[in-house]
């Protein structure tokens, strides 16, 4: 995807979003001006702050924002859970095509439950049940007695999602893919996926190996032997509950980068809620954004920034040992911030 330049600074527009959103954007923004990012940032509202601030989750201005840069970063956005708002995260997805959901999870701090982790996801991100279709059926006086909702899963766009799995896996020079789905069940809503995958894994056989799991038997093995596994790919439900699954294996959301990527636009984020907790306090970690950031560096070409930002984040961690409290350190989001800029200059 092609990238407006102006003056050497590729516009992008920033969301710092809501509860800790703000404090964990600064920060990032503070460690990718020492590296020298070349992002020219459009700061917009979004989620809840935009409710109160415009009436709206994604006003106007946000939309037209991204789509005149075709790149965003966002920090996390609160959605009302059962009522209010429909999700923003889902509707910007929509807006603007980004079918393609990147979750690349990797052990940071050693020491865990498991060593070694390095498994990538790609979810399908615009059909499956997440379409939300749904209605009631009224039966006596009960106007939601029943509740129906429909997935739609399309031959195209399984084809789309396989193929961008199966291209990011020959590049980054992965050994194998793994399709997830329920064809067992759901033979035609999952069916569909499997078969579409498969035929175009055989166009990849001589590049790179692939088989298929049932999600069940997916989640199951992923916790038995994480290491058997390398590139997933699935619908969106089940890479929405897989994603956060594998980020459990490498210690948590708060280590987990999100891209979303349609033809036209990609926006990055961090996938972990915005804790409204703790904001304010000064103890959030932003390590989920920064590694969002650094898949944005790479989605514009720049991929030395990128892997300076990478080798920053690890020393920090391992070497000079600064964490904060969620990785069992005593660091506050302004320690880590700072001790990161000493990395990367």
């Amino acid at each position: 995807m092609a990238t407006r330049k102006t003056k050497g600074k590729i516009p992008a527009t920033l969301i710092p979003g809501d509860g800790i959103g703000p404090e964990i954007t600064e920060a990032v923004i503070q460690v990718l001006d020492a590296l020298g990012a070349p992002f020219a940032w459009d700061r917009q509202v979004g989620g809840m702050a935009a409710v109160h601030a415009e009436g709206d989750p994604a006003p106007k201005a946000l939309l037209d924002s991204i789509t005149r840069n075709k790149l965003a970063l966002k920090g996390p956005l609160t959605t009302p859970v059962g009522g209010g708002y429909r999700s923003i995260n889902v509707r910007l997805r929509e807006t603007f095509g980004l079918y393609a959901n990147l979750r690349p999870v990797r052990t940071l701090v050693p020491g865990g439950r498991y060593e070694g982790i390095d498994i990538v996801l790609f979810r399908e991100n615009l059909e499956g049940l997440y379409v939300a279709w749904e209605h009631y059926v009224a039966i006596g006086d009960d106007p939601r007695a029943v509740a129906v909702s429909s997935g739609i899963n399309t031959r195209a766009g399984s084809r789309r999602i396989a193929e961008y799995a199966f291209d990011w896996a020959v590049k980054h020079g992965r050994k194998k893919v793994t399709i997830v789905h329920k064809a067992n069940v759901l033979k035609a809503l999952t069916g569909l996926f499997l078969e579409t995958a498969r035929d175009v894994a055989k166009r990849y056989e001589k590049k790179i190996a692939f088989d298929d799991r049932i999600v069940d038997a997916c989640a199951m093995q992923l916790v038995l032997n994480p290491h058997q596994f390398d590139v997933i790919v699935t619908t969106n439900l089940f890479g929405d509950i897989l994603s956060d699954q594998l980020a459990g294996l490498v210690g948590g959301l708060g280590m987990a980068p999100g891209a979303n990527i349609g033809p036209d636009a990609a926006i990055f984020e961090a996938v972990h809620g915005s804790a409204p907790d703790i904001a304010g306090k000064g103890i959030a970690n932003p390590l989920a954004l920064l590694l969002a950031s650094g898949l944005m560096l790479e989605h514009v070409g720049h991929d030395a920034l990128a892997a300076r930002l990478t080798k920053a984040i690890d020393l920090v961690l391992n070497k000079d040992l600064v964490r904060t409290r969620d990785l069992g350190g005593k660091a506050t989001t302004t320690d880590f911030t700072r001790a990161l800029i000493k990395r990367v200059k």
